[in-house]
């Protein structure tokens, strides 16, 4: 039969019904909505899928999400914070105002098919949804919706508001958002993340700055005149260098990473042109601007000893997540609740195959049907959740979109994420946020109990400030990569 057999993983609107079965038994009175609403936001996930477009070029994916928010009753405000592809939707009937973030990025050079082997995917963009983004912003307009339809039914005094935030991936998108001031009003932030596994911790991560050095030189023969040139990649490779000798010198929790992003054309020609591009990382945001601040010394001195001249722009810059465990403990209650994930016997063959490409995987296919127990976690990622979690209570869950073991930022993420597999994880998500959400309405004095939480976790005087300092959003997914 070959690799036909795996045609249920390129779902249509027609065979949505077919393949997406409910996540489990949980009764609740969200699933009548939840129910109504599958089809659209899951055609809505394979086709931002189909799209893969890259940070800040969202154009048509970004539209997609904001247009069916819109035929659903929400008031849509685009381009704020001066990006063309961010959007926000709100249903206002008073009271709290709960927000919930989604993303719809996809990742470069990732261009693959829902085939349980690699098979590189013809489209125009070269990328795949890799970490899942396409799941991530329908889901949570799904739950936006069902919360919004619940409010009206029942007469509740609350807001929901969805932020469309693009280019998670390098861009900080959610950064701009907050440093305009979009959450100031908010009370509560929910998001979720597609993953192996199902879990609602209470999770810190990383913070996290970049930045491009480039390096200036003079031009001219390698082998005729070389003492009448001056090479730019000399500069870069001694900032390098020193840069790795510094890894004996900083905290152990610090992650320092590069690629060389120009370096020359042909060898016989000194390059007058290089650049390197770096991401500092660590748990503490001052650490990170004291790291970023070493790089940046270091990288004036490789122009002085290498006689070149050196500009550098901050590309990016996220704060660590700040956990708040009063409503992180309630999404994961709903989210135990709910239960896992389960395989029908066709997504139990293309789970058993693809799992065959994955390397040492830590966990084993059926462990998408448990939801791991409450306890703190570290991420050694960053995101631009972050930022918003230091100004507003926020929590988060991830559930089993792709095959236990793998990876995100792989192939087999981008592959499982167009199945009938990625959309039930996507519908748990949906499930978890919209129950959350409803319990939060229902009980304010957890909006008052989580504020309080967060003055705890960042202090009385806590002001926010961005790593990314004023720079303006690139636009460009090519100009940050």
């Amino acid at each position: 039969m070959g690799r036909k057999i795996y045609q249920f993983c390129k779902l249509t609107v027609g065979c949505l019904v077919i393949f997406a079965f409910s996540n489990n038994s949980f009764a609740s009175e969200l699933d009548e909505i939840v129910n109504a609403n599958k089809t659209s936001f899951q055609k809505i996930a394979l086709e931002i899928w189909d799209l893969a477009e890259l940070g800040y070029l969202e154009n048509q994916s970004s539209k997609l999400l904001s247009d069916e928010l819109e035929a659903n009753g929400f008031a849509i405000q685009k381009g704020v914070a001066g990006i063309p592809t961010s959007f926000i939707a709100e249903y206002n009937n008073g009271g709290p105002v709960i927000g919930i973030l989604g993303e719809f990025d996809a990742l470069p050079g990732l261009a693959q098919t829902n085939s349980p082997f690699k098979e590189v995917a013809d489209n125009n963009t070269g990328a795949g949804h890799a970490c899942g983004h396409h799941l991530f912003g329908a889901a949570s307009a799904w739950a936006a919706v069902t919360i919004k339809e619940w409010i009206e039914q029942n007469k509740i005094k609350g807001t929901i508001r969805f932020y469309g935030t693009p280019a998670e991936e390098g861009g900080s998108g959610k950064v701009y958002m907050v440093r305009a001031g979009l959450f100031e009003d908010v009370d509560v932030v929910l998001h979720w993340h597609p993953d192996d596994e199902n879990s609602a911790n209470s999770r810190t991560s990383n913070s996290n700055k970049s930045g491009k050095f480039k390096f200036k030189g003079i031009s001219a023969h390698a082998a005729g005149a070389p003492e009448l040139g001056r090479s730019a990649l000399d500069g870069v490779e001694g900032m390098n260098h020193m840069v790795n000798m510094m890894r004996e010198h900083i905290p152990q929790e610090s992650r320092i990473h590069y690629v060389i992003t120009k370096g020359g054309l042909a060898p016989n020609v000194v390059p007058d042109d290089a650049e390197v591009y770096y991401y500092i990382r660590h748990p503490e945001m001052q650490v990170v601007d004291e790291l970023f601040e070493r790089v940046v010394k270091i990288a004036e001195g490789a122009a002085i000893g290498t006689e070149t001249s050196m500009t550098y722009e901050v590309m990016h810059g996220n704060y660590s997540l700040l956990p708040n465990d009063t409503i992180q403990k309630i999404v994961h209650n709903n989210l135990s609740n709910l239960g896992g994930i389960k395989y029908t016997e066709s997504e139990n063959k293309y789970a058993k195959e693809i799992y065959q490409t994955l390397i040492k995987p830590s966990s084993e296919i059926g462990s998408q049907e448990n939801v791991l127990p409450f306890k703190t976690t570290h991420s050694y990622g960053s995101t631009d959740v972050g930022d918003v979690s230091w100004v507003v209570p926020t929590a988060g869950l991830r559930t089993a979109t792709w095959v236990p073991g793998t990876a995100a930022h792989s192939w087999q993420a981008v592959s499982t994420g167009g199945t009938s597999i990625g959309l039930k994880g996507a519908e748990l998500a949906a499930q978890t946020m919209a129950n959350s959400i409803k319990e939060i309405f229902e009980n304010p004095d957890k909006i008052i109990e989580a504020k309080q939480e967060l003055i705890n976790r960042t202090g009385e005087e806590f002001d926010y400030k961005p790593l990314l300092g004023d720079r303006l959003p690139p636009l460009d997914y090519r100009k940050i990569n």
